[in-house]
């Protein structure tokens, strides 16, 4: 942050043993004199003096209200505020306003550009300081010296790095004050460098935000994601038990579906885009055999958004399991739980996904009482070369048969590994050793032949 308070720390130049010199210096004011107090061994940070060391991570943050605050403060003025000028509309609005007591503006209220202090300041008409603003004729003459009234005025224009003038950073008391120098200008203009910068980190994240926004109505406005199934197998019967439904994003830029899940949750879309996704995997219930279900993922802001009951309306719940990621943090289990409760009344049945390798561990389980646990693939992989893995899955199976969950594998790639999960208990499994995702197309037409094939591989593996 030095670049930003350089016009503070300029009139106040130190060296390590150098704070006599400072209080002593010509150009050394009251307001300023609280930047320029330095321990003997170092220079402080110049915002410290005057909001404390605590305040100047949120000063340079969303802390524009405290910057007021302590200006103001500081300065023994009654009002501060920061105005933002609008061109279309031809006048100011009051984002953030600071007061002592009274003040006869609150944020949001707006005025027009000509009416008060503030255009004139910035066009050059008046002063940026005004120690009294009655004695002043340019300012005597407008109804808002009176009016308010205003005794003394200072005000700096917010420059934006494009060179843009955003609006003014204001502070004015009731009273005449004759103290008030150009020093404690400068100080106000080392914190309208400081706003500036505030308001130009928010303007980038707002210009994102709206293209992340864009990006993410366009995809779905073009049908994304795309939905391709992964079967499920019954490794008793040696049948396909169930499908999970995958995304996929055949858009620009080319990323994982989790970036765009994540780009959508980030700008407040997660919930419609998870449900576009679902809407478009239910679809599989139609081609799909009766006795095959279709698995589904959901976030817990996706179940709290109340889209999914109007998603299974009309369609056979039963066969439909809801997978809930073991990596989502939930800060209020009653209200997931009461937002599940009248479906799984309903029949729809809840996995917890990627089970021993998540954010909240075991209490995502106990709280949820899934009906059934999908072993991340972690776990999965090389199981059968890894006894730590054996250890940990084989206790989540015996916890699932305890609390009468069934379980699921993911990840499943080898022969060895397919073996020793069948060798533990495991009821259900998938993963690309027993058949990769593919499109509905392709899966309803090469179920049967799946099946087949799937058989094969369990009499092998199984030692059957």
């Amino acid at each position: 942050m030095p670049h930003v308070v350089e016009a503070a720390t300029r009139v106040c130049i130190t060296s390590a043993n150098s704070q006599a010199a400072v209080s002593s210096h010509p150009c050394a004011p009251r307001a300023l004199s609280v930047f320029c107090r330095m321990p003997d061994t170092q220079a402080a940070n110049p915002l410290e003096g005057l909001l404390g060391k605590s305040e100047v991570t949120a000063a340079t943050g969303d802390g524009v209200d405290t910057i007021l605050q302590a200006v103001r403060n500081h300065l023994g003025m009654d009002v501060a505020f920061v105005a933002e000028f609008r061109e279309r509309q031809r006048d100011r609005v009051f984002r953030h306003v600071d007061a002592k007591d009274r003040t006869p503006v609150k944020p949001g209220d707006a005025v027009p550009l000509e009416q008060g202090y503030c255009q004139r300041v910035v066009d050059g008409r008046l002063p940026q300081l005004i120690v009294d603003a009655q004695a002043l004729p340019e300012t005597a003459s407008l109804p808002e010296t009176r009016a308010i009234p205003i005794g003394s005025h200072l005000s700096v224009p917010i420059r934006l790095s494009d060179g843009k003038v955003y609006g003014t950073f204001c502070c004015f008391s009731f009273m005449a004050d004759r103290s008030l120098t150009t020093r404690d200008l400068q100080m106000m203009k080392a914190f309208a460098d400081i706003i500036a910068d505030q308001i130009d980190r928010e303007h980038r994240q707002a210009l994102e935000e709206a293209e992340h926004k864009r990006r993410i109505l366009e995809v779905m406005a073009a049908g994304q994601p795309a939905m391709v199934y992964q079967p499920i197998f019954d490794l008793n019967t040696r049948r396909i038990a169930g499908v999970e439904s995958l995304a996929r994003f055949q858009a620009s830029p080319q990323r994982t579906p989790d970036i765009w899940f994540a780009e959508a949750a980030k700008v407040g879309l997660g919930p419609t885009l998870e449900a576009a996704a679902a809407r478009g995997a239910l679809q599989a219930l139609q081609l799909l055999p009766a006795d095959v279900y279709v698995a589904i993922n959901g976030s817990p802001e996706f179940i709290l958004s109340g889209e999914l009951p109007s998603l299974l309306r009309d369609i056979s719940v039963h066969r439909v399991l809801l997978e809930i990621t073991e990596h989502a943090s939930v800060s209020d289990y009653d209200r997931l739980l009461g937002a599940l409760l009248p479906l799984r009344a309903l029949g729809l049945r809840i996995a917890v996904d990627d089970a021993g390798a998540g954010y909240a561990s075991m209490r995502h389980i106990l709280s949820i009482e899934p009906d059934v646990l999908k072993l991340d693939i972690s776990l999965t992989r090389g199981i059968n070369q890894d006894p730590k893995r054996r250890a940990l899955a084989s206790a989540l199976i015996a916890f699932a048969r305890e609390i009468g969950s069934s379980v699921i594998a993911e990840g499943v790639e080898t022969a060895a590994e397919l073996r020793t999960l069948c060798a533990l208990g495991v009821a259900k499994a998938q993963g690309y050793y027993l058949a990769r995702p593919m499109p509905l197309s392709d899966a309803s037409h090469v179920l049967p032949l799946a099946d087949e094939r799937a058989v094969e591989q369990l009499q092998v593996s199984a030692g059957a």
